[in-house]
């Protein structure tokens, strides 16, 4: 079996981001009012706060500023989630006043120096900011650059649905990684699952850019592997094109089964089930 590996994407960003501005460049007035599968954000909303999580970063992690009214520390994940849904709709109503044309100049200026910031970052150095969602109270910095990376990719490609484009984003080497960092949540998902030692499930998103993922139960704990020789007790089967939204939305297992009815499960249905209720977002 092969255990996890870094995920190295900080050389990735600029082309990301790229494809981003190359779409908001070609959209209409029109395009930045549609509604996205963030019921409450038009794509105007989600451009704004991708803007406003690479200024966040630069502004805490770079230049060390810390601002007046940050929490010291959160009782419970609910708490913080909490904070950062109140700091995203402050500033989406904010910046309600930008014009498309300032957002794309804001965001040229500043994708380009998140990525800078990056590249220049020791990926094995402590994280200011943990990831929280896949259970960790501590992390490494290329982990907390990968769920960044996570982060630019879903909303670029919640706004390209809705404004019905296709987008080169979906390719393997832009893809894969974004579907290698939301599948880390799997232990932590499966955390409070019974099965006996041993119980091995399997996930696979088929297609160019997806692969196999398995957790197995060890001395009371679920691991996460790679290449897995064992025939899995389940298997669940993903498209490409519905992986991505089931590993950012939380969603219980019957309202998964009806949003994705070409979602399969394959082997003791009990097992694989859990993977229906994963969340690699801060939701």
């Amino acid at each position: 079996m092969k255990s996890p590996e870094p995920i190295l994407v900080a050389p990735l960003f600029r082309e990301l981001d790229g494809h981003l501005l190359n779409l908001l460049r070609s959209l209409s007035p029109k395009d930045w009012q549609r509604p996205t599968v963030c019921s409450a954000w038009s794509v105007k909303d989600i451009t704004s706060h991708l803007l406003d999580s690479a200024l966040r970063r630069l502004s805490m992690q770079r230049d060390g500023y810390v601002p007046p009214d940050a929490p010291k520390g959160f009782a419970s994940y609910t708490e913080l989630v909490a904070y950062l849904n109140r700091l995203n709709s402050e500033w989406t109503s904010a910046t309600s006043r930008l014009s498309p044309t300032v957002l794309i100049g804001l965001m040229e200026k500043f994708t380009a120096e998140l990525a800078e910031f990056f590249e220049s970052a020791d990926p094995f150095a402590p994280a200011l900011f943990s990831v929280a969602w896949a259970g960790e109270s501590e992390s490494l910095m290329w982990f907390d650059i990968a769920r960044e990376f996570t982060e630019r990719w879903h909303h670029q490609r919640q706004i390209a649905d809705a404004v019905d484009r296709s987008t080169p984003i979906d390719e393997r080497h832009l893809y894969y990684p974004v579907l290698d960092t939301f599948m880390r949540a799997l232990p932590q998902t499966y955390r409070d699952v019974s099965a006996p030692e041993g119980t091995l499930v399997a996930v696979k998103v088929v297609g160019q850019a997806g692969g196999d993922w398995f957790v197995r139960r060890e001395a009371n704990a679920w691991k996460l592997y790679y290449e897995v020789e064992d025939v899995a007790d389940s298997v669940v089967t993903l498209d490409p094109s519905i992986a991505w939204k089931l590993l950012t939305k939380r969603t219980d297992r019957a309202t998964a089964r009806a949003r994705f009815p070409n979602l399969r499960i394959d082997g003791e249905i009990a097992y694989g089930e859990p993977v229906l209720e994963i969340v690699s977002v801060m939701a």
